[in-house]
């Protein structure tokens, strides 16, 4: 799904669709993963969303790119918001509709030096909306995305739908940059079990909070707490007992409460987990 489609989709929703705003946290943690970009079509400038997610502790921001021109755009707002910081690339389901992979991938190679980039992704590979014909592209353009945060030196995001096997294969065999974070992490415990063992970072959304999903919960109370990493999605994946509703920064703290009770441990603890990781993986905002 390409930035005007998801932006299309948007647009049907109104503000008044957004939940309210949580019990604050006691300890400030960053959202991961968001897509301020899509969320200002559903009817919020990103300046609104940033104030409202810090009123309830979400201080920092990770803007990802999809594409080209969400790359660019997050590249911008983060050179002009200091709460927020940027990844660029091109998502797994846009390598295959594009006619110039090389020269989108090069563009994604010229942002990703901006100081304010601070990682490649989401790239990766999804299974569940590329068909066969378009896997070639899409396992091509993620191995150049793997080179590229290995060259920058920056943390690779990693999208992973119905992939698993095949996005540890791909891995295992470029060789990972020294920083992944597996978005929205979506396996059991076995699979979060081999990520954690290979060093990576496993980001959380609020699917985690889903009565149907018992398993990601074991896999957030198996990985070592300085992996893990908290994110929205937004305006996707809403936490419970929003679910259905648009997604948004200051909706993190449900997503955090829900880690902190898988884990057993008290929520400032987990809040401060999150925060520390976030600053090792992402740097300095």
């Amino acid at each position: 799904m390409t930035t005007a489609d998801r932006a299309a989709r948007a647009k049907a929703r109104t503000r008044d669709d957004f939940p309210p705003a949580p019990e604050p946290l006691p300890h400030p943690v960053l959202d991961s993963h968001t897509h301020l970009d899509i969320v200002s079509a559903e009817g919020d400038d990103p300046v609104g969303q940033i104030a409202a997610a810090n009123a309830v502790g979400v201080n920092r921001l990770v803007q990802v790119g999809v594409d080209v021109a969400s790359s660019r755009w997050g590249v911008e707002l983060a050179n002009t918001q200091r709460a927020v910081v940027a990844t660029v690339a091109l998502h797994p389901n846009e390598a295959p509709r594009l006619s110039d992979l090389d020269g989108a991938l090069k563009s994604i190679e010229e942002l990703a030096e901006d100081p304010r980039v601070r990682g490649v992704g989401e790239t990766g590979l999804d299974f569940f909306r590329t068909g066969e014909p378009g896997l070639a592209a899409q396992e091509r353009s993620f191995r150049a995305h793997i080179a590229l945060a290995k060259r920058v030196g920056k943390p690779l995001v990693i999208h992973d739908r119905d992939a698993h096997a095949d996005i540890l294969r791909v891995l295992d065999d470029e060789g990972a940059p020294e920083t992944v974070v597996m978005h929205c992490f979506s396996g059991d415990a076995a699979f979060a079990a081999e990520c954690c063992r290979r060093g990576f970072t496993l980001s959380f959304a609020g699917t985690v909070t889903f009565k149907n999903a018992p398993h990601l919960r074991e896999a957030a109370a198996l990985a070592p707490i300085g992996q893990i990493l908290v994110e929205t999605d937004a305006p996707y994946l809403t936490p419970m007992p929003h679910r259905g509703r648009p997604n948004a920064s200051y909706l993190i703290p449900l997503t955090v409460r829900t880690l902190a009770e898988a884990r057993g441990v008290p929520l400032a603890e987990m809040c401060q987990a999150i925060s520390a990781n976030g600053d090792r993986i992402f740097g300095p905002w």
